[in-house]
C-alpha cells in the first residue's frame, strides 16, 4: 500500500500529522510558503553584496564568529561546517524518527527565516518521498547550540558525502541521489547552518516518545481495569463524584475510563454486596489520581513539543521585511529538554503502577487468588518470575527517568556554556517506552489468568474482548510452560496497538 502525502503549512501543523509522518506519511510543503522561503534567501544576497559582516554568513562559527570569510570562500564555509560537525558516533537513528526529524527540518524551513533556498526545500521533499534516507548516527548532541553532529550528518547526505539507506540497504549517498535522477545540494550561503543548527533531532525523538507513551498509558489503563476485576477490586474509587472534587483533568478522565471499562461487568457484581474488605491496595483505588497525573504530565509535554515542533530554531534568522538578520539562541533545546524529561517520569510511573498490580495479583494474600496465578502452586511457579521481570525493567527506568535537563557541559571552547541535554533526554524514551511495553505486557497475561480463575463469571464486553485477543495468542496458563514465548507474543500485541484497538474513546494526549 502506498503511504499516505501530506501537505504541511509550516508554522501551522497538528500533532496528528507529525503523528502520522513517524507512522510513516509521506510529508510535503505547501507551495505557498516558497514565496517567503525565497524573500528569505534574497535577504541573504542582498546582505552579502553589502559586505557587512554577518554571523554564520560571512564569519566563522562558534568561538570562530569573529573571523571573517571572503566572498570567493562563503560556498566552501558552509560545505566545511557541514563536513566538520558530522561527528556523530553510536547506532543509526531509526527510520521512522529520522524521517519525523528531516520532516521537522523541512517546515522549520519552509517557515522562510533562514535564509536558504527554494532548492533545499526541494530535495529534502525528494529524499522523503524517495525514501532516500541520511545514516544518522544517534550520539553526540548535547542540545544547544542545535542538535549540530546529527543534523550534520543529514546535510552530508545531502551534499553528498557520508551514507543513506534506500528500502533498508546502505549505500553512498552521492550514488542513491544518482541514481534516484537527484544532484547534490551545492550550498549557498548560510544554507549549511541553517541544515544543522535547530532542534530538530531532538524534538523529533521527544515527539517519537510522546506518541509512543500515549498508546503505553492507554495499554495500562485497559490492563488496569483488568486487573481490578481479577482482584475482585472495587470501581468505587472511580466515581466521577470524587474526582469533580479535586478538579485535575487528567484524573477525571482516566476514572471516566476506569469506569466505563468495568461497566456492567458480572464479575464486579458479584461483590458488589457484603464484600469484608473495605479499600483496595493503591495500585487499583488510585489508578485515576497516578495515571490522571502521568495523562496530564504527557498533555503539556505534548503542547510544548508541538510549539517546538512548528518553530524555527536554527540561527541567525533572517527577517526579509527589513533585511535584517538577528543573531540569538533559538537553537537552545531547553523547553524538548524539559518536555522530555517529564514523558520519561509518565513512562516510569505507568510502568511502575503496573508492576504493583503484578505483584498483587500473585500474592494470594492481597489478591485472593492462587499463589502466583497457577492451579498448582509448589509443583508449578506460575508468575513468579514474569514479576521479578516486571520488577527489573521498573527498576532500569527509575534509573532512566532521572532529569537530563538538570545537567549541562560547556562546549566550544566555553562559547556555547550553557546547554540543554535534549538529545539524550528524549533519546532515552524510546528504551523507556519498550521496557514500558513489556511490564503492561505482563499484567496482561496476569490478569487475564487472575480473571480466567473466575469463570463462569465474565468482564464487561470490552475487557472480555481485551483478554479475548490475548487468549487467540496465548493460552491460559495450567502447567509451568516456557514463559518467554508468552511473554512475546503478549508483547507484539501491545507495541503493535492491539490492545488498545479492543477498546474505543481511551483518552489521548493532544
Amino acid at each position: 500500500m502506498m503511504p499516505t502525502t501530506l501537505t504541511l503549512t509550516p508554522g501551522a501543523v497538528s500533532l496528528d500529522q507529525w503523528r502520522a509522518i513517524y507512522q510513516g506519511a509521506v510529508p510535503m510543503l505547501d507551495p505557498a510558503c516558497h514565496a517567503q522561503v525565497q524573500r528569505g534567501a534574497d535577504t541573504i544576497t542582498r546582505i552579502i553584496a553589502k559586505g557587512e559582516p554577518v554571523y554564520g554568513v560571512n564569519t566563522g562559527f562558534g568561538k570562530l564568529a569573529s573571523v571573517r570569510i571572503a566572498d570567493a570562500d562563503l560556498a566552501e564555509l558552509q560545505r566545511n561546517i557541514v563536513l566538520s560537525h558530522a561527528a556523530g558516533v553510536g547506532e543509526p537513528m531509526p527510520e521512522n524518527v529520522l524521517r519525523l526529524m528531516m520532516a521537522l527540518k523541512l517546515a522549520s524551513l519552509g517557515v522562510g527565516a533562514s535564509g536558504v533556498r527554494v532548492a533545499v526545500l526541494t530535495l529534502l521533499e525528494a529524499m522523503l518521498a524517495r525514501g532516500i534516507l541520511p545514516v544518522v548516527p544517534a550520539q553526540g548532541s548535547v542540545g544547544a547550540s542545535g542538535d549540530l553532529a546529527p543534523l550534520s550528518h543529514m546535510a552530508a547526505a545531502m551534499i553528498g558525502h557520508g551514507e543513506v539507506t534506500v528500502e533498508g540497504v546502505r549505500q553512498p549517498a552521492a550514488a542513491a541521489l544518482t541514481e534516484a535522477g537527484l544532484s547534490p545540494l551545492l550550498l549557498g550561503p548560510k544554507e549549511g547552518l541553517a541544515l544543522l543548527n535547530g532542534t530538530q533531532f531532538s524534538t523529533a525523538y521527544a515527539l517519537a516518545g510522546l506518541f509512543e507513551a500515549e498508546r503505553l498509558l492507554q495499554s495500562a489503563l485497559v490492563t488496569g481495569a483488568l486487573s481490578t476485576e481479577a482482584a475482585k477490586g472495587s470501581d468505587t474509587p472511580f466515581d466521577p463524584r470524587i474526582h469533580s472534587l479535586r478538579g485535575h483533568q487528567g484524573q477525571i478522565d482516566v476514572a471516566d475510563t476506569l469506569r466505563r471499562l468495568m461497566a456492567n461487568s458480572a464479575i464486579r457484581d458479584s461483590h458488589r454486596d457484603n464484600d469484608v474488605r473495605v479499600q483496595d491496595p493503591y495500585c487499583l483505588r488510585c489508578q485515576p489520581q497516578v495515571m490522571g497525573a502521568a495523562l496530564d504530565l504527557l498533555r503539556q509535554a505534548a503542547r510544548t513539543l508541538l510549539i517546538e515542533a512548528n518553530a524555527v530554531s536554527d540561527n541567525p534568522l533572517v527577517f526579509a521585511e527589513d533585511d535584517s538578520v538577528l543573531s540569538g539562541g533559538n537553537f537552545h533545546a531547553e523547553p524538548v529538554a524539559f518536555a522530555a524529561d517529564m514523558v520519561a517520569m509518565a513512562i516510569c510511573e505507568i510502568g511502575s503502577l503496573s508492576e504493583r498490580r503484578v505483584a498483587m495479583l500473585v500474592d494470594p494474600a492481597l489478591s485472593g487468588l492462587p499463589a502466583f496465578l497457577t492451579p498448582k502452586p509448589g509443583l508449578n511457579s506460575g508468575f513468579m518470575i514474569p514479576q521479578v521481570t516486571a520488577a527489573a525493567l521498573v527498576s532500569e527506568n527509575k534509573q532512566r527517568a532521572y532529569p537530563a535537563s538538570v545537567d549541562s557541559i560547556p562546549t566550544s571552547a566555553n562559547q556555547e556554556d550553557h546547554v540543554s541535554m535534549a538529545a539524550h533526554g528524549a533519546r532515552r524514551l524510546m528504551a523507556m517506552v519498550e521496557n514500558g511495553f513489556a511490564v503492561i505486557a505482563i499484567e496482561w497475561l496476569a490478569a487475564a489468568q487472575g480473571c480466567d480463575f473466575h469463570a463462569p463469571l465474565t468482564s464487561s464486553a470490552v475487557l472480555e474482548a481485551a483478554r479475548a485477543r490475548l487468549r487467540s495468542d496465548v493460552p491460559t496458563l495450567g502447567e509451568d510452560r516456557y514463559f518467554h514465548a508468552d511473554i512475546q507474543a503478549a508483547l507484539a500485541l501491545v507495541r503493535g496497538g492491539a490492545l488498545v484497538a479492543t477498546v474505543e474513546g481511551l483518552p489521548a494526549v493532544g
